[in-house]
């Protein structure tokens, strides 16, 4: 229907609802110009308030706020805080959990098609016990950030409001034991909370130093812990991990050990081996591989943030087969300033940030010509651009897999192998 009058944000509308899109919104149209919707889902009627409206933009984006015809796999929000108008980080809590893996399979899929012209049909699996939670409590480490009165909250979707909350859905019981909500914080503070999926004792950062939560102040005692135990079970083995507080580690209490797993199985039998563990982290890889390597094998980690290198060398202090490099991933492996980290590789595992490794890493990559690549995503975009990239230098056999290590959001993780 059109109007002489062009809406405003602020303003609401009627939208037929087409489909998903990379970002946790679906498509639709008013009059003609592209419109991103949140909380809804493909094939509803609702009314949308729009929160991105200028004249000039080439989209607009918009909220679900009612719904006139409601598609199947809507279902109760299991999270309302996050719904219209609310917080980022739960933009499908009102999809029923099989139709959330679905989604993320198209956009999985739609990013492989049109960034690197590939026809295929990824699954979307569940991490273990997910389903028997409704996807909830997974979350080993949250962020939130303090309101003016103190209270701890999230920020408003592509805002900077802070929303107070009363509760986080998402995260694990043993985050939800540290009542978080019911203290006050100093206002305008960034609290990050962590605790290990094994149980073992969690952590409270304030602006990234340690927080003493029975005196409720700041730690500031010279050997205040500032870093948790992790493990990973694996089979037989145990494998243990010092992890800064703040630092990366795989949020989903079954994350860790389910990419282990998955990396292990792409890079198949690599006794004796040379492999390179690019964006290595606190070493989640590159203690598993260095026991499939074995004595004769090398495994060559690389790691921008020095802090995790340094966690990571204590975590293989027992394993000489592992060398640990600090640095630019692109320069380590181009030798700018220095010999390169390896001549050769015969496997390379890759778990780049969200922005992907780029031509710059590709290119070095390819140039070890390895037999098989391994490569962690957590963006679809990001991982379709690469492939693209490594498909360019004939590494056209691709495997893939997404895991929903994000229930109720719109992310997931997914697994490639590249091979020539």
């Amino acid at each position: 229907m059109s109007s002489d009058i062009t809406p405003a944000t602020g303003d609401v509308v009627e939208l037929e609802v087409g489909p998903v899109a990379h970002g946790g919104h679906c498509v639709a149209r008013y009059e003609g110009r592209v419109v991103f919707v949140r909380h809804t889902l493909p094939g509803e009627r609702v009314r949308a308030r729009l929160t991105d409206a200028g004249e000039t933009a080439k989209f607009w984006r918009a909220d679900a706020v009612e719904v006139l015809e409601a598609s199947p796999d809507r279902v109760p929000s299991a999270w309302p805080e996050a719904g219209p108008g609310g917080v980022g980080g739960g933009e499908l809590a009102h999809v029923a959990l099989p139709a959330q893996r679905a989604w993320k399979a198209t956009v999985l899929a739609e990013q492989l098609q049109r960034l690197a012209r590939l026809d295929l049909t990824p699954e979307v699996l569940a991490a273990p016990g997910d389903d028997g939670r409704g996807g909830l409590g997974w979350r080993t480490r949250i962020e939130l950030v303090a309101d003016a009165s103190g209270r701890a909250g999230m920020r408003r979707h592509r805002s900077h409001d802070v929303v107070p909350l009363t509760s986080m859905p998402l995260a694990s019981d043993d985050i939800a034991a540290l009542d978080l909500f019911s203290a006050r914080w100093p206002a305008g503070s960034r609290i990050e909370a962590v605790a290990p999926a094994d149980g073992s004792s969690a952590l409270v950062l304030v602006d990234g130093a340690p927080f003493d939560r029975q005196r409720g102040r700041p730690d500031t005692r010279p050997n205040a812990r500032a870093a948790v135990r992790e493990q990973v079970l694996l089979d037989d083995r145990r494998y243990e991990y010092r992890v800064a507080g703040a630092g990366f580690w795989q949020v989903h209490r079954e994350g860790p050990a389910l990419l282990v797993r998955e990396v292990l199985r792409g890079v198949g039998d690599v006794e004796g081996a040379t492999v390179l563990d690019l964006y290595s982290g606190a070493g989640l890889f590159s203690l598993p591989l260095a026991d499939a390597v074995g004595g004769s094998g090398r495994v060559v980690g690389v790691e921008g943030d020095a802090r995790a290198v340094r966690d990571a060398r204590r975590n293989a202090h027992d394993r000489p087969q592992v060398e640990l490099h600090a640095g630019d991933v692109a320069d380590a492996l181009r030798g700018r300033g220095g010999a390169p980290v390896a001549a050769r590789a015969d496997v390379v595992v890759l778990d780049p940030p969200r922005t992907g490794a780029g031509r710059g890493v590709v290119d070095a990559v390819a140039a070890l010509r390895p037999e098989r690549i391994v490569y962690v995503a957590c963006d679809p975009a990001a991982l379709a651009r690469d492939v693209a990239l490594f498909a360019a230098h004939g590494w056209t056999g691709l495997e893939v897999t997404g895991y929903d290590l994000f229930p109720h959001t719109h992310h997931l993780e997914a697994v490639a192998v590249l091979t020539r």
